[in-house]
């Protein structure tokens, strides 16, 4: 039964969780950790870590994608970003750095990365970039917003992609686009695809599973929300309970498993996922794997230099985000982030590490079991 209160006069509003609000709770017999399994299935595609990078340029280069797919996770390139509207990123990204560094304003370095986004996308340099992660033998996946995936997907297929990405701050399962005489239908248009397709935003139920109902092979919940770095509450009054959104998600992937009798939509977790522990609470939700932003661009491969952006933070008229300095001194390997060793106490460091000891702890042995454990709220 929804939890209901009253905000005024025949005003009611829902009473929704947040990660910080949630506590795993063990009730098993303890395991050790190196009989624990993190790794799961997409599509035809085998991952050994549930772990998602966002795909901005900030944090994935395609030399970043295959670092990361070589440690058993997938970076999401940005088809809409830099790397395939300029021919030397790491110069306009240096820039960009500096900018954010000299700069007291921080709109400045904003307004430097809308100016870098409106030079055009140019169809061989994404293709280059595609091809450099492919060619590393890793699995390849590629971002497009729904206003963009009818332009650009056909070049992206062409090009060699395994997985598409349309990630948007909010999706639904039909999108309407100005000027455009048919809106886009995702039923139809993934459908007409021989790539698997992984669609999302979404933070309810109901949106959930009716973009399940495309034909989706995984749905993203969430908004990507990092502490400091997006500002969609601020922007537009929408913000994402994630413990609440998880746990809704995986309901409507049991009904759609019901519904079609046995099709298996996965659920990713994007938003609020900034430790070790908060990775483990996103998996015991529901969720099959989550999407990194702010943690992984400390590390040392990430192309952003120690600074951090999400990629709505080049919208031309409504940034929702901000050119944050995520790491100061020495950077960490992408290793140490992901399996340690860690001498952080805070759960910023060996992310895989710390949700298989909070599996083995719990007694279960693979991420599906792990979403059975029991969970407390915080009064």
């Amino acid at each position: 039964m929804r939890d209901l209160v009253e905000i005024g006069m025949g005003r009611t509003a829902r009473r929704t969780y947040e990660l910080d609000d949630v506590d795993i709770v063990p009730s098993r017999r303890t395991r050790s950790s190196k009989e624990v399994s993190t790794a799961w299935q997409l599509d035809a595609y085998r991952f050994d870590i549930p772990v998602l990078a966002h795909p901005t340029d900030a944090l994935v280069s395609p030399a970043f994608a295959v670092e990361l797919g070589k440690a058993g996770g997938l970076g999401v390139i940005n088809g809409e970003g830099l790397w395939g509207r300029h021919a030397d990123v790491d110069a306009v990204i240096a820039r960009l750095v500096d900018i954010a560094e000299s700069d007291p304003d921080p709109s400045a370095a904003i307004a430097y990365l809308q100016e870098l986004h409106a030079a055009p996308l140019q169809a061989d340099l994404l293709a280059a970039a595609v091809a450099q992660v492919r060619d590393s033998g890793v699995t390849t996946a590629v971002r497009v917003s729904p206003q963009n995936a009818r332009t650009l997907t056909p070049e992206l297929v062409k090009a060699g992609i395994d997985l598409l990405v349309v990630h948007g701050t909010i999706i639904s399962a039909e999108h309407v686009a100005h000027g455009e005489s048919e809106p886009l239908n995702l039923k139809t248009f993934i459908s007409e695809l021989d790539v698997p397709v992984v669609a999302g935003g979404v933070s309810d139920h109901r949106t959930a599973l009716h973009l399940m109902r495309t034909g989706a092979a995984g749905v993203i919940v969430g908004f990507g929300s990092t502490h400091g770095a997006t500002t969609t509450s601020a922007s537009l009054g929408i913000g994402v309970p994630m413990a609440t959104a998880i746990a809704d998600a995986a309901a409507a992937r049991r009904d759609y498993l019901d519904e079609t009798g046995g099709r298996y939509v996965h659920v990713i977790a994007d938003g609020d996922v900034e430790t070790s522990g908060d990775l483990a609470k996103a998996i015991a939700c529901g969720a099959d794997a989550a999407v990194l932003g702010a943690p992984l661009a400390i590390a040392a491969e990430a192309p952003g230099r120690g600074w951090y952006w999400p990629s709505a933070a080049a919208h031309p008229s409504l940034p929702r985000g901000a050119a944050l300095q995520v790491a100061f001194d020495e950077r960490p390997s992408l290793e140490r982030v992901l399996i340690g060793p860690s001498d952080d106490p805070y759960g910023s460091l060996n992310f895989v590490g710390g949700l298989r000891r909070a599996m083995a702890k719990s007694g279960y042995s693979d991420l599906k079991e792990f979403q059975k454990v029991g969970l407390s709220v915080r009064a």
